[in-house]
């Protein structure tokens, strides 16, 4: 119930101390000697008592103050511990395994057929799972961001086109002129015996005194208009093989035309051009959008690829790749132009490539002097869009009159015919037939499409006609 402890000492002179320790059943007597070490003596009494009652003794020191120093322990002990230690930490870890490998046998000795069952499902499951995650894996498209490798083997088609005009202003009844410089890009697509072919955009090459194409080597030349189509935006212009140098011809090469039918959105996608006059130039993106309908300025419609490539002045007429470097679109900065950034659109070049076939089969052209520039002979009235949405009627030139013993007259054109197309390129408006006419001297013969109305419809109606020269009244 209580506990009391009795402390009691002297010192006799001597470094030998007893402690006498009773309790209810443990009697110990612990001795220290000189030198350090501890000496334990414990008696247990079968009729100690449980009355809690504990006494502690503890001798004194006898002996004289000369007393030998006490010597510290060794450090090999320590060493012979640890040693210990670990030896039987090693022994035990081996009975420990045994012990779990014995019941792990012992415990398989009870499994029955139900587990095995279960075990071999769960494994068959994990083969199915991991064979989905292998074909899935097979499935996954990576794309790559470096794009230089498509870059460097598409490049020697690209050119650099710049388009020398003349500039004409009225300014209070006076009339001026001014020589200017447009850029614009280019892609071969061709090569004959004679020409290096190279398409790009209408209005790109449209109204140009002269035409000055520059390639991968920085080397220049000189091309004339192969054809044009205003409708598409499309022009195919040519350079003479013996305007190149052998080094040109062998640094250049001819596009690889793809197909806009199998692209997808999210694509990647990489376009060229000269962009802004200062050579060829690399940007790249995704297809934005497929068939995307656009009206033109000339008010002609049609759809084209989205991207979301920066296709900035200059770049019209270059080319839209994909990953395989393949020519997927022409691009046409005219068409987006620059009221939207991140929204660049290209012609499809499933669309283009019959155009671009039958302009590549057009006779060379040269512009010609101005009082030999051939003459029809009728009094044009333009049908724009508008008129031909509200009218039903073609768009084109629409013939208010025909001039008696004209090219026109003689060849059958008619009051109320209306001209779509002069020597296979598109005519829209005034404008185009006579810039298309720069390239037609007098006796020159080609072929002219017209719409005329029959039984309330309009027929198509092809013609030939051989230009004449313009009266002297109207030079």
């Amino acid at each position: 119930m209580y506990e009391n402890d009795n402390f009691s000492g002297y010192g006799t002179g001597n470094e030998n101390t007893t402690g006498t320790f009773s309790g209810a059943d443990l009697n110990e007597t612990r001795t220290e000697n000189s030198y350090g070490y501890e000496n334990h003596s414990t008696t247990q009494s079968a009729a100690g008592s449980n009355n809690g009652y504990t006494t502690y003794q503890m001798g004194g020191t006898t002996g004289s103050n000369n007393t030998e120093p006490k010597k510290t322990q060794k450090h090999g002990g320590y060493f012979r511990k640890a040693m210990v230690s670990v030896s039987l930490g090693l022994f035990f870890g081996l009975f420990a395994g045994i012990g779990f490998y014995a019941v792990q046998q012992g415990t398989g000795m009870f499994t029955t057929s139900t587990d095995t069952a279960v075990v071999d499902e769960i494994a068959s499951e994990a083969t199915t799972e991991s064979t989905q995650s292998a074909q899935l894996a097979t499935n996954v498209t990576y794309v790559e961001s470096d794009v230089s490798n498509v870059v460097e083997k598409v490049m020697p088609a690209m050119v650099s086109i710049v388009n020398n005009f003349t500039e004409t202003a009225n300014v209070f009844g006076q009339q001026y002129t001014q020589e200017e410089a447009a850029s614009g890009s280019g892609i071969i697509v061709g090569k004959t015996d004679d020409e290096l072919l190279i398409v790009s955009n209408n209005h790109v090459v449209e109204s140009a005194d002269t035409l000055t194409v520059t390639f991968i080597d920085g080397s220049e030349a000189q091309a004339q208009v192969k054809g044009l189509d205003s409708d598409m935006d499309l022009a195919v212009i040519a350079v003479s093989l013996n305007d190149l140098s052998d080094d040109t011809k062998n640094a250049i090469t001819v596009a690889t035309l793809g197909s806009s039918d199998d692209l997808k959105l999210g694509e990647p996608v990489i376009a060229i051009g000269n962009a802004l006059g200062y050579g060829q130039s690399v940007t790249n993106g995704i297809v934005s959008a497929l068939n995307r309908e656009i009206t033109l300025e000339n008010g002609s419609t049609g759809t084209f690829i989205q991207t979301n490539a920066a296709i900035n002045p200059g770049n019209s007429g270059g080319a839209l790749l994909n990953m395989n470097g393949e020519v997927i679109g022409i691009n046409s900065n005219k068409i987006g132009g620059t009221a939207v950034e991140g929204m660049g659109y290209a012609i499809p070049i499933t669309s283009a490539s019959p155009i671009i076939a039958d302009l590549m089969e057009r006779q060379t052209r040269t512009k010609v002097a101005e009082d030999e520039v051939g003459y029809i002979g009728i009094s044009p009235q333009e049908v724009t869009s508008q008129i031909s949405q509200m009218y039903n009627m073609p768009e084109g030139i629409y013939v208010l009159s025909v001039e008696e013993g004209s090219a026109a007259a003689n060849a059958g054109i008619m009051k109320g015919d209306i001209i779509t197309k002069f020597d296979g390129s598109s005519i829209s408006s005034y404008s185009d037939l006579q810039k298309t006419l720069q390239y037609y001297a007098v006796g020159d013969s080609v072929t002219v499409t017209v719409q005329r109305p029959q039984n309330g419809e309009y027929v198509s109606i092809e013609l030939n006609l051989t230009l004449g020269s313009r009266p002297a009244s109207q030079k």
